[in-house]
């Protein structure tokens, strides 16, 4: 199973930017899918940008579109998520995944992946 560690994370204001990491103990330059989610109590966990590793493809959701960024450095085995425009909407825990997938394969299900990583906060304030 597949080992990740989340970091970034933190506090800002509403129009600010935040940078979130996810090393991953596999080589990501082989065929993995790697996706961002996010939870709030009393909410289920929802898929925001997801990345096929090898070919670079990216899907994000509506929420996130433009304003957020994902990345794979395959060198480092690490994946990005560049966060700008923060809203106070997005104040959630952070958490990223892993998976077996296709070139060009994305996914934004939760119930798709098996390895997560820890958990990150983000809080956006007014």
């Amino acid at each position: 199973q597949v080992q990740l560690v989340v970091s970034g994370g933190g506090s800002v204001h509403a129009g600010g930017s935040l940078r979130l990491s996810c090393a991953a103990s596999i080589a990501t330059d082989n065929t993995t899918t790697v996706t961002w989610f996010r939870q709030t109590p009393g909410k289920e966990r929802e898929g925001v940008a997801s990345i096929a590793t090898r070919s670079g493809v990216a899907e994000y959701a509506d929420s996130v579109k433009g304003r957020f960024i994902i990345s794979c450095d395959n060198a480092r085995n690490t994946v990005f998520l560049q966060m700008d425009g923060l809203k106070p909407e997005d104040t959630a825990t952070y958490y990223c995944a892993a998976k077996p997938g296709g070139w060009l394969t994305t996914e934004l299900r939760p119930t798709a992946f098996r390895s997560w990583g820890q958990g990150t906060q983000v809080t956006v304030s007014s």
